[in-house]
């Protein structure tokens, strides 16, 4: 039986090998995520094992909780100075003591966009040795910094920047744009760098200048004498530190610290990748089990022959086991290597759009190859087992019969009634969606999406009847007898027309439900931003650091301007919650942001009076004319009263107040956001203007309208596009099982085929025939996929609508109709190979085979 397994294999080399397509590419991509994940952690843990090169004791400030991070100049204050380095250095087993100063630095680009992502845009010092070297920053070109107007940039920002040595270099930390000129060029193995962000380096003077006071540093990195215990040494420096104002941590410890975090943060992308993978096998499964279905229909002759001399039960099962184990193995290889070039696909992919992961070997771990291999094999002997067990059933006397028995009546009247329960089980658990309240109710929702998408699978047999029969309408009048054959053919074989759609509606249904939130969501945002915001431009900056408050007065007296309100956030404690509390202009915030209030106003709120959204209010129990005791993050106690109750705003937030009673409470006195009503509308020359007001740093963001929409579209869009190319996967597998079935259906009907050429149906109308049952069962799975699609993003949607109280159901009707037309052209090029092969059929050869 094990030879005749393997020559079943080999025989029927064509019909299976869509069958291994569709393993091979649901294994490429359960092993493309196992590498890429695999890849990419072990890359930035060598690159942060080499950035950690050397560090034996990392000794860092400590903020003080009763004095205030920063002092009256703004520049950061700690406890690491020179003499803490000296007495470290004095320690037995120290070779070396590093003095670091850590901040941000962003530069302009050539278009003035920023270069880098925000407060990954490192600085920091450079400290050679004799000799000009600094071996954490290996130079490339020129030489470090060794004066107040020099500065040395990695090379990668540099080349962003468009920079060579001995050009100006435009950049902002947190106050006016400064210049100074590259002197060097250097490497860097930082992940924070290499992961997208930017590196700027001065000499210590000016970096500690620049973030904090003369002789302080942020950390202190100690290197040790070959032969010291490092533990050893930690405890030791430990015992000289200022008490709660420095922490030592050793240099295992560092890296072992690293290292999770590296992991957790991989492990989120790995899991999301490793679902689609799920999807995509679970999509290949059902092609899997149709293929073989109807590799055993058209092989029964020969199994009931088997039978009939002498095979038992349990050697057929075994027999088409085999079959499918040796497939799976084969596939499962196959798939493995073509999973390692989708790992370097999907790696270059992300770092085009920045991730800026770090160079390193793809890495093949054993633990994918087991998993790669031992899914493939294992999905595939499942698939086949409720085959293997049909073939086992085949009675020897069946061998005489050359027509396909159509399924039992009591099976489908079986799957029918458990289709009916899971499905009105699915829907009762959305319908009940629907009424909850927290996003924290998700897995309630996954759990009722995936039991009607599970339901509809088994009830697709049932549907396919009336669906295909009214499709079969509209194809028999356009296209006469080839349309109606198509119809008849695909009503022929429920079972197995259903098995093809099916495949093709999981895709649709999960692209349409994320595509139909996703639209739902933006239009919600849009719709927040046009609702809550009359001003014309929102100011702030990419690195949230905040804009000196003497730069908004420019920007009030700008020519054109008719109203500009300053946003300073600070949060109040009261009871067991926070508030978050704006301080602003109250006179100017009416004309730049709406203020809808239901109760009260800020006419005349008093030194004491704030004005809290209706949400905030209904949480706290509050109305108008109330008090409340609220702590500051200063911890300095305030006794509030509620002005006025307003609609919720998301420019504005929980609370609003004037700026006098947020002020006092200030570690630094910021505006976080500046919001600018233009008396004329928003103009280009008034926007360069407002940008030359306030010195035109890179650190800037002035955006209208449109820029608010694009931003919050952008971050939308982003998630659609990397689902629509990982759910991509399952609808390639799912057009292999459209292929794979109509071969199938073309050699099952040879005979037949062949009398409807004899009796004068053209080659043209054989291929005609054929492409039509193919678009059929395409658009039969798309219009399922749809439908459940859009279900289960309406009763899903309800969720989302508690982040988003604009949010309400809007359906992509464009998108959806494209999706349509994709099925459609999916059909169409399934067919091609099978109704070419259909129309080439010798005649006389079709009407004798058996």
């Amino acid at each position: 039986m094990l030879r005749t397994a393997l020559r079943n294999v080999l025989a029927h080399k064509a019909r299976l090998m869509m069958t291994a397509l569709a393993v091979l590419l649901g294994v490429a991509f359960v092993a493309g995520t196992l590498i890429f994940s695999d890849t990419v952690g072990e890359a930035i843990k060598k690159a942060s094992a080499k950035n950690l090169k050397g560090v034996a004791v990392s000794v860092q400030a400590v903020s003080d909780d009763n004095a205030p991070p920063t002092g009256k100049d703004g520049k950061r204050t700690t406890l690491l100075d020179d003499k803490l380095v000296n007495t470290v250095r004095a320690l037995p087993g120290v070779q070396s003591v590093r003095r670091n100063v850590a901040g941000t630095a962003t530069l302009a680009g050539p278009d003035g966009i920023p270069i880098g992502k925000g407060w990954q845009n490192i600085a920091t010092n450079f400290q050679p040795d004799k000799d000009g070297y600094d071996e954490r920053y290996p130079l490339m070109e020129g030489r470090g910094p060794a004066a107040a107007n020099e500065i040395a940039l990695d090379e990668a920002t540099a080349k962003a920047a468009g920079h060579k040595v001995g050009d100006s270099v435009r950049f902002a930390t947190d106050g006016p744009v400064l210049t100074k000129k590259l002197v060097g060029i250097v490497t860097t193995e930082d992940p924070q760098v290499t992961a997208g962000g930017s590196l700027a380096l001065f000499d210590t003077a000016t970096a500690q200048k620049l973030y904090l006071h003369p002789g302080q540093f942020d950390e202190l990195v100690v290197g040790a004498a070959p032969g010291t215990d490092q533990q050893a040494l930690t405890a030791k420096v430990r015992e000289v530190l200022p008490k709660d104002r420095a922490e030592a941590t050793s240099g295992t410890a560092l890296a072992a610290e690293q290292s999770r975090m590296i992991t957790e943060q991989n492990k989120s992308l790995s899991q999301t990748l490793l679902v689609f993978a799920g999807i995509a096998l679970f999509v290949g499964i059902f092609i899997i089990a149709n293929t073989f279905t109807m590799l055993i229909s058209q092989r029964s002759r020969e199994i009931a022959l088997l039978r009939a001399v002498g095979a038992s039960r349990r050697q057929v099962v075994r027999s088409v086991l085999a079959e499918a184990g040796l497939l799976g193995l084969v596939s499962s290889v196959i798939g493995l290597g073509l999973g390692a070039g989708i790992a370097v696909g999907l790696r270059a992919v992300l770092d085009a759009n920045g991730a800026g992961f770090p160079d390193g070997p793809v890495i093949v771990s054993p633990t994918a190859v087991l998993s790669a291999l031992g899914v493939g094999v294992v999905v595939t002997v499942l698939a086949a087992w409720l085959p293997s067990r049909k073939a086992a059933k085949i009675a020897p006397v069946e061998a005489l019969n050359t027509v396909e028995a159509p399924p039992a009546l009591r099976s489908l009247v079986i799957r029918n009634s458990l289709g009916t329960v899971v499905t009105g089980l699915g829907v009762a658990v959305m319908f009940y969606v629907t009424t909850l309240k927290s996003s924290d109710d998700l897995p309630v929702a996954m759990a009722g999406a995936m039991l009607t998408l599970t339901g509809v699978i088994i009830l697709a047999p049932l549907l396919s009847r009336p669906l295909v029969s009214l499709a079969g309408i509209v194809t028999t009048r356009l296209f006469g007898i080839g349309g109606k054959l198509a119809k008849e053919n695909a009503l022929r074989n429920p079972r197995r027309t259903a098995a093809t759609a099916s495949a093709l509606m999981i895709g649709l249904t999960l692209i349409t439900g994320m595509t139909v939130v996703g639209n739902s969501a933006q239009q919600a945002m849009d719709k927040m931003t046009a609702n809550g915001l009359k001003a014309d431009y929102k100011i702030a900056t990419s690195t949230f650091i905040g804009l000196d408050t003497k730069l908004s007065q420019k920007v009030a007296q700008i020519p054109g301007v008719e109203a500009m309100a300053p946003l300073r956030n600070s949060g109040v404690q009261t009871g067991d919650s926070s508030l978050n509390l704006v301080g602003t202009d109250l006179a100017a915030i009416g004309k730049v942001a709406q203020l809808d209030f239901t109760s009260g106003s800020l006419t005349a709120p008093g030194a004491d009076g704030i004005a809290v959204s209706r949400t905030a209010a209904k949480e706290h129990g509050w109305q108008t004319g109330d008090t409340f005791d609220g702590t500051f993050f200063d911890k300095k106690k305030t006794k509030l009263k509620i002005v006025g109750i307003y609609a919720d705003n998301p420019v504005i937030g929980e609370a609003i107040g004037a700026t006098s009673l947020v002020d006092p409470h200030l570690t630094e006195l910021k505006n976080d956001e500046l919001l600018v009503k233009a008396a004329d509308g928003p103009k280009e020359e008034l926007e360069k203007q407002i940008r030359h007001a306030l010195g035109d740093s890179p650190l800037l963001k002035v955006q209208d309208h449109a820029d608010l929409r694009k931003e919050n579209a952008g971050q939308i869009e982003t998630v659609l596009y990397i689902v629509y190319g990982l759910l991509g996967m399952a609808v390639i597998i799912a057009v292999v099982g459209v292929v794979n079935t109509l071969a199938m259906s073309v050699f099952e009907r040879t005979r037949e085929i062949g009398m409807l050429r004899a009796i004068g149906l053209a080659r043209s109308g054989i291929k005609q025939m054929v492409r039509l049952e193919s678009v059929v069962i395409s658009l039969f799975g798309a219009v399922l996929g749809i439908g459940v699609g859009v279900f289960l993003s309406w009763a899903g949607g309800n969720l989302v609508s508690q982040g988003l109280p604009t949010y309400e159901l809007l359906l992509p009707w464009g998108r959806l109709g494209l999706f349509l037309l994709i099925a459609l052209v999916v059909g169409v090029l399934a067919a091609l190979w099978p109704a070419r092969r259909a129309a080439r059929l010798n005649v006389l050869e079709a009407i004798g085979a058996q």
